[in-house]
């Protein structure tokens, strides 16, 4: 069989996918995901009495520790497939791409499995992440921001 008679089989047979639904789906689930950060951080506001500011850092670190939980029980993949981009694009996506990449070697051990795979995924993130933020910082600077 030759190569371009394998391609039209692949894509005949290709699941078609309904981007406006994925798109409205991400953009829904993203926007409850706002929404849930937002009334995190009011509510260690109020139960912790603490500034705003601080009330953000332990709004994400509890937004972490459940995309870890979520994918340690095995549900985060599962919401995943329902919810899109819209659980995979917040800090829950990048906790998950940790927590898989730990879970996914750690029967080599500590320094060999976890220790050198953990951010196999999530590396390209940081680098990247770093990379714009400077870029864009350094274009607030040039422009006088």
């Amino acid at each position: 069989m030759n190569k371009t008679k394998y391609k039209d089989i692949v894509l005949k047979n290709k699941p078609k996918e309904d981007v406006m639904k994925n798109a409205f789906v991400s953009f829904l689930i993203g926007g409850m995901m706002g929404m849930i950060g937002q009334g995190l951080i009011e509510v260690y506001k109020e139960l912790l009495n603490i500034p705003t500011k601080e009330a953000g850092v332990y709004m994400i670190l509890t937004l972490i520790f459940f995309g870890c939980l979520f994918t340690c029980f095995g549900w985060f993949d599962t919401a995943v497939k329902k919810a899109r981009c819209g659980l995979l694009i917040p800090i829950t996506g990048f906790a998950h791409a940790v927590m898989s990449a730990t879970l996914e070697y750690r029967k080599e051990g500590f320094i060999t499995g976890i220790g050198s795979n953990m951010f196999k995924l999530a590396g390209s993130v940081i680098v990247y992440g770093v990379i714009s933020a400077y870029t864009f910082g350094l274009i607030r600077i040039l422009i006088g921001g």
